[in-house]
Formats: C-alpha cells, sequence, structure tokens
C-alpha cells in the first residue's frame, strides 16, 4: 500500500512497509534525483556490523554475508555498506561489533574524502543511536557502553549545519549512500539512485528526513540489499557491512 506526500524541493514518491517490523523503506526524491531510504525503528530491530568470516576471511559481498549468517541460522534481511576500506578490506576508520572494537578511531590527515574534516562516527550505544564527530567520540566511549561504531567521512550535518566544504554549485556528482540519526531510536540509511553532490545529499538529510546529523558512507561502491525491493547490489567487492539478521525458519 503506497501513500503520497507533497513537499517543498523535494518529493515523496511511495512509501513501502517491509515485512519487518521495525523497516520502512521509502522511495524519495534528492534536489530531483531518486534516492532510496531504509528506516529503522531501534526499538523493533537490532543492527549490526559485519565484515569477516569465522576464519577471519572477508565476506566482500551480501551474497558472502548471506551464507555465513544462513550457516548460522539466521537470515539477512536487510544491508548495506557500513564505511571505507583499505585494498586488504580492512576498514580505514574505527570499527566497533558486538562492543569489541576490532579497527581503532583514525584522526589522522590525509587526502580523500575520509579525511575530509570535520569526519564522523556513527554508532550506537546503551543510550541509543547517534553520528558523532570523530574526536567526539572519545568522550562518548568514556561514558557510554558503545556496542557498535563506524567511522566515515565527511560528516554530511553536525546540529542541522551542512559540512562547511560543500557547494550547492559543485559538480562532482556521484552515486552516494550515508546514514542519518533523527533520535536516538530512528535510523535512516539513503542511498541515491542518481548522481548527486554531497550539498544535495546533506540536504536531504536535513530537509526531508529530518536528521540533524548524517554521516557519508561511500560513493561509487554505495550498495543496498533489501529483498522487500527485490534488490541485491553487485557493484564490487564491499568492505564493512551494517545489515539486519533474523532468526531462519
Amino acid at each position: 500500500m503506497f501513500e503520497k506526500f507533497a513537499l517543498v524541493s523535494f518529493g515523496l514518491l511511495w512509501l513501502a512497509g517491509g515485512s519487518l517490523m521495525g523497516v520502512e523503506y521509502l522511495e524519495m526524491m534528492a534536489a530531483g534525483k531518486k534516492v532510496t531510504v531504509c528506516k529503522v525503528d531501534l526499538r523493533k530491530e537490532k543492527l549490526e556490523l559485519f565484515h569477516r568470516d569465522d576464519a577471519g576471511l572477508p565476506l566482500k559481498s551480501f551474497d558472502g554475508l548471506g551464507a555465513w549468517l544462513e550457516a548460522k541460522g539466521r537470515v539477512l534481511s536487510f544491508a548495506m555498506n557500513a564505511g571505507m576500506y583499505h585494498g586488504d578490506f580492512s576498514a580505514v576508520g574505527l570499527y566497533v561489533a558486538d562492543g569489541r572494537q576490532v579497527v581503532p578511531l583514525n584522526l589522522e590527515d590525509a587526502e580523500g574524502n575520509f579525511f575530509l574534516k570535520p569526519n564522523g562516527v556513527f554508532l550506537i550505544s546503551d543510550k541509543g543511536a547517534r553520528v558523532v564527530e570523530s574526536a567526539e567520540y572519545l568522550k562518548v566511549r568514556e561514558k557510554e557502553r558503545v556496542k557498535l561504531a563506524t567511522q566515515s567521512g565527511p560528516l554530511l550535518l553536525r546540529a542541522g549545519i551542512l559540512h562547511p566544504m560543500f557547494n550547492l554549485e559543485s559538480k562532482s556528482r556521484l552515486f552516494r549512500n550515508g546514514v542519518g540519526v533523527k533520535s536516538p531510536h530512528e535510523v535512516f540509511f539513503a542511498i541515491s539512485e542518481e548522481p548527486v553532490n554531497f550539498y544535495e545529499f546533506a540536504t536531504f538529510f536535513r530537509d526531508v528526513l529530518k536528521c540533524p546529523d548524517a554521516l557519508f558512507l561511500d560513493g561509487t561502491i554505495s550498495s543496498l540489499y533489501a529483498p522487500e525491493l527485490k534488490r541485491n547490489d553487485k557493484k564490487m567487492d564491499l568492505g564493512p557491512m551494517i545489515g539486519i539478521a533474523v532468526p531462519g525458519k
């Protein structure tokens, strides 16, 4: 069942409720370009980070992740690439899964989107989900138990303010994906179906999804696994992935 909404500058085309109680898929518009959004309610669903199998080998794809989960009696129901990675598929920045830090926070200066400061961390702690500037993470870790964290860059939004380097007139348009947090239990994952620039993507999170904080995850490799949409992207091998797995039948 679909519902139509009217918005200024952006338009919501349709809303589809997935089979998961805490997941909704939305097809929306950002500056005239189509964007697919997955809204996750953390009160009903659990997000997890996935990267390597039990032998320490990178999973590389949604198919690889799905097969690994199936062997454990679980079924992958949603997934998206979750951050940038090196040639050996290891995360460029912070990676915390199941409360265990695998890769430390990266505060270095270098070239590339990851290092376009301020960059940030998407995390889930015992107080819920949030996106913070990378250096802020150290204070969060001191006070809260972090269950999940992935670092990327640049930050799209911090407290409703766009990254200072974003330009409305930028010609750098790519397929992009990112994550925004509206409240401690409302998380939005978005993937553009047409090339967008950073300004358009960040404004979409702020003005349409109403997320004060959002983080860019990656560009060309942006990939989505969503059985409800008959979607299993296979653009190229992936590093860290974030998703929802449910018990198998």
